[in-house]
């Protein structure tokens, strides 16, 4: 397969704006909602309706990215069903819940249409955070910092920032120009962006007063089986890079992806959109035991995936999967999607921040590491959620270093003309930070 910019049909396509003004007038605008609740990043969901009914749309946007920098990628790939519309009081009285993720899409995407600007402004100060990583967690964490005023340089090995949103999203979830949007609106608030793989931490403790860490999770944990290094055995992360970058991998006719996870899912249901004649998922388990979000299962049937259960695979040759039993699958293709690797080497080049079961522990209120001038957020503390979660424990760290610091970093109360007129289409050194109160998995 050639180089050229990979295009799939949307997963959910866009509302018009007479279809979200119907759709926000259904809302109950609960007092107390449940939806907001459910929202990892809380959102005042009914406020943000309540305005795309009332023709603001973009004071809706406001409402969102006050509490979600990354408001426009997780109106398209959180798991609105298992959260905020999940938790809908609709399915109390068996009615449709209000699709909120839709409409948060259609207040940001008029954001976005009009070159809008984050909704607060940024005063200077001579505090320092270094970000490593440039993934979701980070994002939000320099954002939040950002409006405090403090300077945040974001160190990413890669040549694009965006992390998860840009290599590792499915592309008919999140395109990576979208995920460049939101790279860009932090990038407007004054954020340095450094590419950059950190080798020592050393420099870092002394140029900064405090260090995030975002760095994710790392390759592919592989099968240790025979043939896993065949040409044709690929693994899903980079498969979905790849085609992200335009620079997609071969896809045979008949293809085999080993997982049960939604990456499964997303590796599976983009083979056949590359043009795979026939997918199947092999799960080592029953259908029952799938990690995968039964909609994402759904939709993966919806479009042609066919799933064998209880399909344990002992070695690849080039035109089959091996399995328990004798059971042979043939396939041109073998995407292996089993889970990510933890970071470990990288994470041990800090010192003094403890790890169990390879993520990094923190204070689950302040983000905060054993190391006090340590915060983390994201998969590699969380061991792998999604995008919204990251954006919440990416600001939750942020407003942690801020407490730590012991000074008044009070956001101004400012409005935002930008985002109201917008249209559809340092020399202080570092200085020591308390230590944390509590230290356990957030």
């Amino acid at each position: 397969m050639t180089k050229h910019e990979i295009t799939f049909p949307e997963l959910h396509p866009p509302l018009s704006t007479q279809a979200a003004i119907a759709e926000a007038d259904r809302c109950l605008y609960c007092f107390d909602a449940p939806c907001a609740s459910a929202c990892p990043t809380h959102i005042d969901v009914p406020r943000f309706i309540k305005k795309i009914a009332s023709g603001n749309p973009l004071g809706s946007a406001e409402t969102i990215v006050e509490a979600n920098v990354l408001g426009l990628s997780c109106s398209r790939v959180c798991p609105v069903e298992v959260l905020c519309e999940g938790a809908c009081v609709y399915h109390n009285i068996n009615h449709k819940p209000i699709t909120i993720g839709l409409l948060q899409r259609h207040a940001m995407d008029h954001f976005y249409a009009s070159s809008g600007k984050l909704p607060y402004k940024t005063v200077p100060h001579a505090k320092k955070v270094a970000c490593i990583g440039a993934g979701p967690a980070s994002l939000a964490c320099a954002a939040e910092l950002r409006k405090r005023g403090l300077g945040v340089t974001i160190f990413e090995k890669r040549s694009i920032p965006g992390g998860l949103n840009t290599y590792g999203v499915a592309q008919y979830k999140f395109t990576p120009s979208d995920a460049a949007r939101e790279v860009e609106l932090v990038r407007a608030t004054g954020v340095e962006f450094r590419q950059a793989e950190i080798r020592s931490t050393e420099d870092l403790e002394r140029a900064y007063d405090a260090v995030f860490i975002g760095i994710g999770l790392g390759r592919t944990q592989p099968l240790g089986i025979p043939g896993e290094n065949l040409p044709s055995v690929l693994n899903a992360l980079d498969f979905i890079a790849a085609y992200k970058t335009a620079q997609p991998l071969p896809v045979g006719k008949t293809v085999a992806v080993i997982g049960g996870g939604n990456t499964a899912i997303d590796a599976a249901v983009a083979a056949k959109l590359l043009g795979a004649a026939k997918v199947s998922i092999l799960y080592r388990r029953a259908e029952a035991n799938m990690s995968a979000f039964a909609f994402e299962y759904e939709h993966a049937r919806s479009v042609g995936v066919s799933f064998v259960w209880n399909a344990r695979p002992v070695r690849f040759t080039e035109r089959s999967v091996e399995c328990d039993g004798g059971v042979s699958i043939p396939c041109d293709n073998v995407i292996i999607a089993i889970g990510q690797s933890r970071l470990l080497e990288t994470l041990q080049k800090i010192g003094a921040i403890e790890l169990r079961n390879g993520q990094v522990v923190v204070n689950p209120r302040t983000g905060q590491t054993a190391n006090p001038k340590y915060f983390a957020g994201g998969d590699c503390v969380n061991g792998g959620r999604e995008v919204v979660d990251a954006a919440a424990e990416g600001k939750r760290a942020a407003q942690g270093i801020i407490e730590a610091m012991g000074t008044d970093y009070s956001v101004p109360k400012v409005t935002s003309p930008t985002v109201q007129n917008a249209s559809p289409s340092g020399q202080s050194g570092p200085s020591p930070l308390r230590s944390p109160e509590v230290r356990n998995n957030g």
